[in-house]
Formats: C-alpha cells, structure tokens, sequence
C-alpha cells in the first residue's frame, strides 16, 4: 500500500543516467528560481508604505524615493551574482563565494543565513499566499494556518518528483502572474491616460510632512527591501542549467531582476497616484486592481488567483536552493552526509522534507503572520549578500583578470548597503530579529560538531599504506539466544546458533506476574533442547533490558578471557504485512538498539516469516 502510494504522489523512479533529462531550460529555470524574487512585490512594496503610513498617510509619497534605492541596490545585486555565476560555476552561491574568500567560518555564517532563510522563505511565501486567499475570500481568514501547512507539503511532494517536473508545473502560475501584472500595469496605464481613473495621491508629491525622520525613512527602506529575497537562488542552482550552464544562468538571472524591478516600480506608483492605504484585511495590490479593472469583476478576481498561486508557489524557490545548499555543506562534512543522498526522482530528497519540515514549524511559531517574519526573513538575506560581495572584492583583488577594479567596486558598492541594511534591520527590528543572535551560534556549534565528528571517524577508519591490519584469532565462538517463549522462532534461532557457535547458551528474563509460566518455560526449553544451557534471569521491575544486558557483559567478559568470540541472536518474527508491525511490541529493536552501545559482542538477528 506504501509502495503504491509513493509511486502516485512522487511517481516511478528515475534511473542515474537520466540525471540530462532533469536539467532546465531558460523558460523553465525562470518559472522555477524566479517565483520568490517576482512574488515578492506582493508584499514588499506594502512593506513600505505600512511603515510609512505609521506616521500618516500623506507619508506615501516616500515610497517612490525609496523604491529607486532599492531598485539601486537590486543593480548592485544582480551584477554581483553575475560575477559569482561566472565564477564559481559549480553552485552553492554565497556558501561557496564566503567559505572561499573568508574561511570556513564565514561561508558556515553564509550557510547557516541562507539554510534558515529558506526556510523562512517558504513560511513567508506561504502565508503571503493564503493572505492573498482570504482577501479574496474573507471567509477563509480562520483556516490560515491550515491552508498554509496544506500548501507547504503540495510543494513538497511536487520537489519530490522531480525538478523538471516541477518546473513544468510551475510555469503555470509564475507565468500568469507575470501577464496578470502586465495586463495590469498596461490597462492602469491606459486608464489614467484615457482619463477614467483619477489622480487620487493623498497628497502631492514632494509635499513637507511633518514628524518625518531619517530613521523612519531607513526603517522603510529596510522593510521593503525583502523584495530583494531570491535573487541569489539562481547562483546556487547554476549546475542545474542546460549547457552553457553559466550563460542560460547568467541570461536567468537579467530577465527575473528585469521583471522584478519594473513590476516593483509598477506598484509603488500605483499605490501613490490611487491613494491606497495599507490595512490588515485586504493587500494594497487587491485595492489597486479592484480601482484599475473597476471593482470585483473577472480582471480583479484573476488578479488575486494569479497573486495567491505564485505566492503559494514561491517558496519553491526554497526547494530548489536549500536541498543543493544542504549538498554543498554535506559535501564539505559540515552536515550530515544524508543530505547527498538522491532520492527516486534524482532529488535530494531529504533536503526536502526538512525544508517542508521546518517552514511548518515557523508558521505554527509566528502563527501564520507574514510582518512577524519578514525582518528575520531580511536578516537572513542581506548576512550572507554582504559576506559573499565583500568575498568577490577579495576574489577580484587576487585574480586581477580583465575589468576587475570596475567590478570589485559594483561588489564593494553591495556590500556596503547590504551591510548598512543588516545595522538597519537591527535597529529598527531587534524584537522581530534577536531569534538570529541565538541561531547562528547554535547553528556554527552544530556545524563544527559535525565537521569533528566526520574527521575522527575519518581518521579512525583509514587504512595507512605501510600499516597492516591485525586480524584477531579468536579459539571460538559463544553465542547468546535471547528466549520469549518455546517457538518456532525459538527453534530455527537455536539451529542457527548451534551451526556458528562453539557454545551456546539460551537467556530468558521472568517477571514476579506468572511464575508458573516462567517455570513452565523452562521446562518446555529443557525437555526439547536438553544440551543447551537455559539461563532464567528475574526481573522484579518488568524491564527486559537491564537483565539482558548485564547478562550479556558477564558472559562476553568470560569469553574474552577464554579468548571466544561473544555473539547476541536477537530472534524476530515478520508479519507478512508491513502494517502489521503496529500490533506487536517492538522489544527486538530496543534490545538490539542497546546491544549496540557495546564495543566487545556482535549482535545479529533471526528472522523467521509468517505466511499470513
């Protein structure tokens, strides 16, 4: 039943030499990398103009000078991971920039901000998605959470069957949001033109508004900067592109900051010229388009779909950075190696699942609120943008290859507002941001743990060229049954036992409940197998595991002194049915898992299968 339904919602497994057939497109990497970046402009504009509008609603016209600073800085950006593509064309993005030019340690600081952002990526896209469901249809505004752990574990289960599939899947809802926006930005445009839509600023532009400050301009500015998140996906995925991999990359990366910046625009200044006000029921992009497409018509409503299926999609762009990120770092054993593993579909599969795993976790914490998450989801970004730009100076300054000073500057004029957003971030949104004072060391202490765990393991299991393995000559071999009861596991276990061992010996805990039964046990154990020793330990506290392993430690001491070999036969019955296995106890699997600790026995198992 598992195996069938695995094969529905993940699909047939793919053979390695097909890894060629998984690999995008331009068309399709766009759809793909790009939703995060594109989507973004869905909330961030409004992230702006919600600050502003602290202050008052005249404050909105900030927002256009704002916007051309973050336009300014998303230049900067886009030039900077056209450099790192071109560079360090194996993927990995800020990691393997950071870790190259400034250490371990740094690129584990850029790895750890981007392993957590992404997560934060798909908890912010996902709850930005439901809002712009439950703008469209009040009624939903109760089921948010729900409707945000149900989307995460659609995409899932979509990035688990593959990523080509899931790029043709994702073309759907990118792309449409994208003509969405342009039939938008286009019919507004002719509105305002033609004269049917009036100019509806709360005040003009440019007019004095008392009580503005420059932290409150910084504060603005910081917050609509999330619209600059996922942009540097397309630099970790560059190994995922048909070839040329660093041009189709590269020629990615220019199309989705293209689009991005012109829709950025496109809502900041509709926003100002229809005087829409931010609030907390309905996003100032379904104010905009139920003025520009003249109420809740047809426009209005594909409008809103196109904006909640992107933003529901978006956080594929998690999914598509955070498995080969986690890669990278396992790679480099500063992660559990299990994030290397392919699964069916030639994904990284368990990189998928701990994603999905985690975005539902931070939902549930920050209660399904986008503005509680996009400070930290900002901090997230802007750390490792700033150490892997800073790394690019460094990176210019050793190669010193064709236009490298002019290019070191756009990398050094990132790096310093990138720096300066992260002081911001801090200053303005220290109590939506402090969580990331106590992850990152716990994160770098986890790295390190792991780093430390691979090299001893390493150094322990390497054979040296010149140095001889010692094999011990063991004189024979004790072997241990562990004894329920008088079966037919019971009986194919002593066989074996008897075949590999030189002495064998049955062990049987008691408890105080049934001692009739225990004797009787005993006696049905003697009367069939008369030259095996039967040893009955009782145990006062019903605990099968104690006796058993200081049983187990006395014995493996006498047979080391008369120089055998000690091994414990865990017996096991197998029902036919894997659901089976819930309507027994587990005591086989406890008793091996403690067995384990121990350095001088071998434990194995006897399996004995029902046929119904």
């Amino acid at each position: 039943m598992w195996r069938y339904l695995k094969r529905v919602l993940i699909g047939k497994p793919l053979k390695t030499l097909d890894e060629g057939q998984t690999h995008l497109t331009k068309f399709k990497a766009l759809a793909m990398l790009s939703s995060d970046a594109i989507s973004s402009v869905a909330y961030g504009p409004e992230q702006i103009t919600t600050v502003l509008v602290t202050l008052s609603a005249a404050a909105i016209w900030y927002s256009i000078p704002i916007a051309a600073i973050v336009l300014i800085l998303l230049l900067a950006i886009t030039l900077s991971y056209q450099q790192i593509i071109h560079a360090y064309p194996s993927g990995g993005g800020a990691y393997v920039v950071a870790t190259r030019n400034w250490g371990s340690n740094g690129g584990l600081f850029a790895g750890g901000s981007l392993l957590v952002d992404y997560m934060l990526t798909v908890a912010v896209s996902t709850t930005s998605g439901v809002e712009a469901i439950t703008s469209a249809i009040p009624a939903l505004y109760k089921f948010s959470i729900p409707l945000g752990i149900i989307i995460v574990l659609l995409i899932m289960f979509m990035n688990l069957r593959g990523m080509s599939e899931s790029a043709n899947f994702l073309t759907i809802p990118v792309y449409f949001f994208v003509i969405m926006m342009i039939i938008m930005v286009i019919w507004g445009g002719y509105n305002i033109v033609t004269g049917h839509i009036h100019y509806r600023a709360i005040v003009d532009y440019g007019t004095p508004v008392s009580g503005m400050s420059f932290v409150l301009l910084i504060r603005a500015f910081s917050a609509g900067s999330s619209s600059l998140t996922g942009v540097e996906a397309v630099s970790n995925a560059v190994p995922n592109f048909n070839k040329p991999k660093e041009k189709n990359a590269s020629t990615t990366l220019a199309i989705m900051s293209a689009i991005l910046a012109f829709f950025f625009i496109a809502v900041i200044f509709f926003s100002f010229y229809l005087g829409v006000v931010p609030n907390s029921r309905t996003t100032i992009l379904s104010q905009m388009a139920a003025q520009i497409f003249g109420g809740h018509g047809l426009g209005f409503y594909l409008l809103q779909l196109s904006t909640a299926m992107i933003l529901a999609v978006a956080a594929n762009t998690g999914f598509s950075a955070f498995p080969i990120l986690a890669f990278n770092m396992a790679k480099d054993k500063y992660m559990p190696h299990a994030f290397m593993d392919r699964g069916d579909r030639l994904g990284y599969s368990n990189g998928i699942i701990s994603l999905a795993v985690g975005a539902i976790i931070l939902i549930l914490i920050f209660h399904g609120q986008t503005n509680m998450l996009i400070p930290l989801y900002a901090v997230g970004v802007f750390v490792p943008f700033t150490l892997s730009q800073s790394g690019m100076i460094i990176h210019w300054f050793r190669e010193r290859e064709g236009f490298w000073l002019g290019k070191a500057f756009i990398n050094l004029v990132g790096a310093l507002i990138s720096f300066v957003l992260v002081v911001c971030l801090f200053w303005q949104h220290f109590a939506n941001v402090w969580p990331y004072l106590i992850i990152m060391p716990l994160l770098l202490w986890m790295f390190h743990a792991v780093h430390r765990h691979y090299v001893k393991v390493a150094a322990q299991l390497r054979v040296a060229e010149k140095t001889k393995v010692q094999l011990h000559d063991y004189d024979g071999a004790t072997v241990i049954v562990l004894v329920g009861n008088v079966t037919r596991v019971t009986r194919g276990a002593i066989n074996y036992a008897r075949s590999i061992g030189d002495y064998v010996i049955a062990m049987h805990v008691s408890f105080d409940e049934n001692p009739g039964k225990e004797h009787k046990t005993a006696n049905e154990f003697k009367a069939e197998y008369p030259d095996v020793r039967f040893v009955d330990i009782h145990s006062s506290y019903r605990s099968i595991a104690k006796p058993t392993l200081r049983f187990v430690d006395v014995i493996a001491k006498r047979a080391e002194a008369r120089n055998y070999s000690t091994t414990v036969l865990v017996p096991q019955f197998i029902p036919k049915h894997p659901w089976q296995l819930a309507l027994h106890n587990q005591t086989s699997v406890r008793l091996r898992a403690l067995l384990n600790s121990r350095e001088n026995i071998i434990v194995a198992s006897y399996n004995y299968h029902l046929q119904e």
